[in-house]
């Protein structure tokens, strides 16, 4: 098996062999939660998505993750029969089960439901939106953090928002995968996809920033995935006067940048060494990206000691 190192790199913790899954109501141990074949999500990718973080007992940006999905639900046609608070609940009954406090991982997948027969027609789902919610004690690896990642500028694009938004966090990833492939056989972690116009867009799972003269830079948004730890970055920086700009730059403004890092809701800040072959910057964790992610942790806090109070 060829060895995984990427934004996703966690500590082994052999509670997750024992998690119990929760599919439309039930609550499954892992081996045994299953899901039909004639579920739209297998068949067709007809489905949405959200993850985020416990984070000492509280689902960190819980309310943005939720607007998300329901925007999403809105955008695919998709009628979700729940409130968010509802929703909310089967997230807390998930983890309340699991006996899970702090270091958790949150999956939460909504597909259109069962078919009938194989089909993309939606006319031919016969039941309501299926659920799935994954939660996991996943811990980040600090040493892969460290280390950094590397990264391989692919051939696939991020698509035009006139055929399939890239802002749409959806079950349709194959392009993303393609694009990893691409990387991984390149001898890279992950993958840098450009946008439709050649300019720097985001990467196969996570968002891209990159550093100049003391600026930070991502790109304008409008092909990449609209990232929660993306726009909390943004937020740092404006509220501690980091001069930060969402434009459009291209690989020749990358390839000269003094440090680059990517964004998610699992690794945070990961600091980008190496993109297509090219050693960025000093090739490590660098003195602004230390920093935003020094600041990115004090929002996390902050927001976890604001919803406590408000629970009081």
């Amino acid at each position: 098996m060829i060895p995984v190192h990427g934004t996703h790199n966690a500590l082994q913790d052999d509670r997750n062999k024992d998690v119990l899954i929760y599919i439309n109501g039930e609550l499954f141990p892992r081996a045994e939660a299953k899901i039909s074949v004639f579920d739209s999500g297998y068949l067709v990718g007809d489905g949405i998505w959200e993850a985020l973080r416990l984070h000492n007992g509280v689902l960190v940006f819980l309310d943005e993750h939720l607007d998300r999905l329901w925007t999403a639900a809105a955008t695919v046609g998709m009628q979700l029969p729940w409130t968010k608070q509802e929703l909310t609940a089967k997230l807390w009954e998930t983890i309340h089960a699991n006996d899970m406090h702090d270091h958790v991982h949150v999956r939460f997948m909504v597909t259109r439901g069962f078919k009938k027969t194989p089909s993309q027609d939606p006319r031919l789902t016969i039941s309501g939106p299926n659920l799935v919610i994954i939660a996991e004690h996943k811990k980040a690896d600090l040493s892969s953090q460290e280390k950094g990642i590397t990264l391989f500028t692919s051939t696939i694009r991020r698509g035009a928002p006139d055929y399939l938004d890239p802002r749409l966090n959806c079950h349709s990833k194959l392009h993303e995968v393609m694009a990893l492939v691409q990387a991984i056989e390149a001898g890279a972690d992950e993958a840098l996809m450009l946008d439709v116009n050649g300019f720097v867009s985001t990467c196969n799972a996570t968002n891209f920033f990159m550093i100049k003269n003391g600026e930070v830079w991502t790109s304008t948004g409008q092909y990449c995935m609209n990232g929660i730890t993306r726009g909390n970055i943004i937020r740092v920086c404006k509220e501690n006067d980091i001069p930060v700009f969402e434009k459009n730059f291209s690989l020749f403004d990358v390839y000269g940048a003094d440090e680059a890092f990517v964004t998610g809701t699992f690794g945070g800040v990961t600091p980008v060494t190496h993109i297509d072959g090219r050693q960025i910057g000093a090739g490590k964790f660098g003195d602004m990206a230390r920093k935003l992610s020094h600041l990115y942790h004090e929002l996390i806090e902050s927001e976890v000691a604001k919803t406590k109070t408000n629970v009081r």
